[in-house]
């Protein structure tokens, strides 16, 4: 029985819904290079906390776990960037930078658990 893995689930999840946005977006005529840095990034984040599952070391999960944080914080950034420049509906911003900030937070905890964990 595969084990309840609530990052990965929320990874996927916001990854799903970054694709639903980017073609919502996309219909309003958005600036396609600005969406595709949202879409590369916010998909970005469940590709390697994937990754991370298949790690060879730990060394290697901490790194794919890194890469993800650093995923994480540029959809933050894109997000608020459409968001203050008028592109990106107030409470469909809301939504997603809290989506992305609870993702960051959690992967910012297993960064911290892994590499104390490595240490001993």
């Amino acid at each position: 029985m595969k084990e309840h893995n609530i990052i990965l689930e929320k990874s996927y999840a916001f990854g799903l819904r970054t694709i639903k946005l980017y073609m919502h977006l996309r219909k309003q005529k958005v600036e396609r290079e600005l969406l595709l840095q949202l879409l590369r990034s916010g998909t970005s984040v469940g590709a390697n906390i994937e990754e991370a599952e298949g790690a060879q070391s730990k060394s290697d999960f901490i790194h794919k776990i890194s890469i993800a944080y650093k995923e994480a914080r540029e959809t933050s950034y894109w997000l608020r960037l459409l968001s203050d420049a008028g592109l990106l509906e107030n409470k469909l911003s809301q939504s997603f930078l809290s989506d992305i900030d609870q993702l960051k937070k959690i992967l910012a905890s297993i960064l911290k658990t892994s590499k104390n964990n490595k240490a001993q």
